[in-house]
């Protein structure tokens, strides 16, 4: 919702909001969608799918972004003013998924730095996007 909220602002001359502003939020997600589509791929792999399978179910669990980009968009208007409270509510629960689950996994076993070190990288990759496009 927010890369279609971003993308209608910048269609309709939003001030606030660029063009380049909107292209950066969506290619952040975009690199997100990488990690997000193996985490759906590789267990359907390892049960017994062929590669194609696994690599399509993976695929599939991202399309939902682009479809309600668009939808979004359709219903700028409608969705504007709720927005806020729809992104609290998605960044509550990512914060949720990180303190609980990410974080402790990250941290258990030997290598626990390959855990800060790709948490680094990522944020570096955001802010050069943030820079470069912002």
């Amino acid at each position: 919702m927010a890369v279609g909220v971003a993308f209608a602002g910048a269609l309709l001359g939003n001030a606030g909001i660029t063009m380049s502003s909107a292209i950066a939020l969506a290619i952040g997600i975009g690199i997100q969608n990488f990690p997000e589509g193996a985490i759906i791929s590789m267990p359907l792999k390892n049960e017994g799918k062929s590669k194609i399978k696994a690599f399509g179910y993976g695929t599939l669990s991202g399309i939902v972004e682009p479809i309600a980009t668009l939808i979004t968009i359709a219903l700028t208007n409608l969705v504007v003013p709720i927005l806020p409270y729809f992104l609290s509510f998605a960044a509550g629960a990512m914060i949720y998924v990180v303190v609980e689950e990410l974080i402790p996994e990250a941290q258990s076993g030997k290598h626990t730095e390959i855990g800060t070190i790709g948490v680094s990288i990522g944020f570096i990759i955001m802010m050069i996007l943030d820079v470069a496009l912002g």
